[in-house]
This record gives structure tokens, sequence and C-alpha cells, in this order.
């Protein structure tokens, strides 16, 4: 299945408010593979079940109905991973659109927004909301977020739109006209926010069109990593042979690929794959090209993929490959 993931920063984001409010860690966390290994050890990004469940937590414990637009205002540039700053050296509004709509789900693997010109307006429609939230916490999220994101952009913090939301008013609509402006429109067929058009031609104060083109093609990989259809087994070989000559114990990679070790282990053992045996698969092939492609002793080969004794290097290799180093290295 597709790697369904947010950034792990509005995550911690929405924990740091909660426990503003008085809420502990270990509840908001209830329920969640994080509940175990904590938040020390989290990756840049956190599964969408988590995310949804820290959120469900937070709900319950803060029983503050303005939640989503709460936290939306709090995700500045920084908090949408390399989007955010991939926005800020835009020329103006129109390629952060630009950007906006070709890598929507690099903010949320869920999220699916469209823009249409109607004449003088531009409509920025938002078809499906982030994750398995509420649909009214979803709105509230996308949009704090979203003319947050913007007034950061401009600099200016009193900026606002036109919004239109596909839900009666709420009892805590006052919360959304003081954050989002008096523009606030409930029971509309359609989530949109409008705009006069000429507005994508405003400039973004911090352009700059080189790092502009590196961001963008971090983006490009990032978005092809989350879209990439990868089992539990091809993420563990993938992260073990960029960390050469670490290879961590199993609950470690776990924790870096967002899962606890039991659900980790129950994965590996519906793929029919094991931790040591693909351990073993990337000792061999990092210990393979060191004997041809360096002039490494034995010893020290055995070393660096973690043998302090070069003749259990040899048995192991042997096992691994069917061959012993030298007749590799010969060849």
């Amino acid at each position: 299945m597709p790697n369904t993931s947010t950034p792990a920063q509005y995550v911690l984001i929405l924990i740091d408010m909660a426990e503003s409010q008085g809420c502990t860690r270990d509840n908001l966390l209830m329920g969640t593979t994080l509940a175990t290994s904590g938040i020390s050890g989290i990756g840049a990004r956190i599964n969408d079940a988590d995310f949804t469940q820290v959120v469900t937590n937070a709900q319950k414990l803060t029983s503050k109905p303005a939640l989503g637009l709460e936290l939306g205002l709090r995700l500045n540039l920084s908090a949408h991973a390399i989007l955010g700053q991939a926005f800020m050296t835009c020329r103006d509004l129109a390629q952060v659109m630009d950007l906006l709509l070709k890598y929507q789900h690099i903010l949320a693997s869920g999220l699916q927004i469209e823009l249409d010109t109607i004449g003088e307006q531009c409509a920025l429609t938002l078809f499906n909301t982030p994750g398995d939230l509420s649909v009214e916490f979803g709105y509230e999220l996308f949009y704090g977020a979203f003319i947050n994101t913007i007034r950061g952009l401009l600099t200016e913090p009193d900026f606002c739109l036109h919004m239109e939301l596909p839900y009666p008013k709420p009892a805590h609509s006052s919360a959304y006209y003081e954050a989002l402006g008096e523009a606030v429109y409930f029971n509309c067929v359609k989530g949109r926010i409008l705009f006069h058009r000429d507005l994508l031609n405003t400039t973004v104060p911090s352009s700059n069109p080189i790092l502009r083109n590196l961001y963008e093609a971090e983006c490009v990989r990032l978005l092809a990593d989350l879209e990439e259809e990868k089992s539990v087994a091809e993420q563990t070989l993938r992260l073990l042979r960029k960390l050469e000559g670490q290879y961590p114990q199993m609950p470690r990679i776990a924790t870096m690929l967002n899962l606890s070790p039991r659900t980790y282990r129950r994965r590996l053992d519906e793929e029919q794959q094991s931790f040591q045996q693909l351990l073993d698969q990337v000792r061999g092939e990092h210990a393979t090209r060191y004997l041809l492609n360096t002039r490494l002793s034995l010893s020290s080969i055995a070393y660096k993929i973690g043998f302090s004794d070069p003749s259990n290097f040899r048995r192991a290799y042997v096992k691994w490959t069917g061959m012993t180093p030298g007749e590799v290295r010969k060849h």
C-alpha cells in the first residue's frame, strides 16, 4: 500500500498545544505506535493512523471545539516539510499555488485540491480533507494552515480571503471569524477558497529562483518515495543500505519506520521475511563491495560490517553468498 503519512511537525505541534492545556503525553499517544517508543525517535513523517489517533485523543482531552483551527494556525512554513521551504523561494503566489497543487500529497496523502479560474475569480476547491479526520476538523486544519502560510509568505498577519464551507455553522463559529476573517460562509455546496486572479501575481519577498529549483527537485524525490508502493521488507532494505556500517537493532529500525516493534515483526511475518535475513542480505552486499572494490584486509572488512572475529565473518559470508571472501576477491 502507498506510504500514507503526514509531516511529523504537525503532530509535534499538536502535542505541544495539548500539553500546554494540561494534557499528559502518555494520554495523547495512547493507541498509537508512539505509545511505547515516545516521540524521541520520531522520524520526518508519521503514519496517518497515528496522526488521526493523536487528534482524536487531543479532542477528547482538551474539549476544544476549534482545535483544528488552532492547529492550522500554528502550522507555519517550517512545519510543511520541504514544501514549506520551496514556497518561500517562489517568485509569486502563482508559483506557490503551482507547487501546492503538484506536491499536495507531501502535506497529507489523502489531500485533494484543485484550482480553477471562474471569470476574474480563482477557486481553490478542497475535495477531500487530510487523513481520516472529521469533516469539520479537516477543513479547519486546511483553511487555518492555508491562510497562515499565505500570511507568512507575504508578511501580512491580517491577510484574509473569501472562504466557503460545506457544513452548517457550528456553535463555535466565532472562532472561524476571528481566525479567518469575516468572509467565511457556511452551508455552501463546496468547500472553496475564492480570490481575484490578480492575487496570483503578488510577489513573494523571500523569492530565490536558484534555491527554488533545488527545493523542487527535493519535492519530486520525496513525493516519488511517498507514492511508491513498498513493503516493510523493501523499506527496511533501503534504510539499512543507507546506514552502512551502523546496522541498528530491530527495535531501532522499527522506530525509524514509524512502527512499533510488535507491528514491525507482524508486517515482516506477513511478507514471509525476518529482520535477521534482511540484515544479513545487506551486510553481504556491503562486504561484497568491499571485497571487489577495495584493498581492505579481511579483518577490516569484518569489522566494518559488525564482526570482531574474521573467522566468524568468513563463515557468515559463505552462508550468505555460497562463496568464500577469498573466492570473491579472486574473481
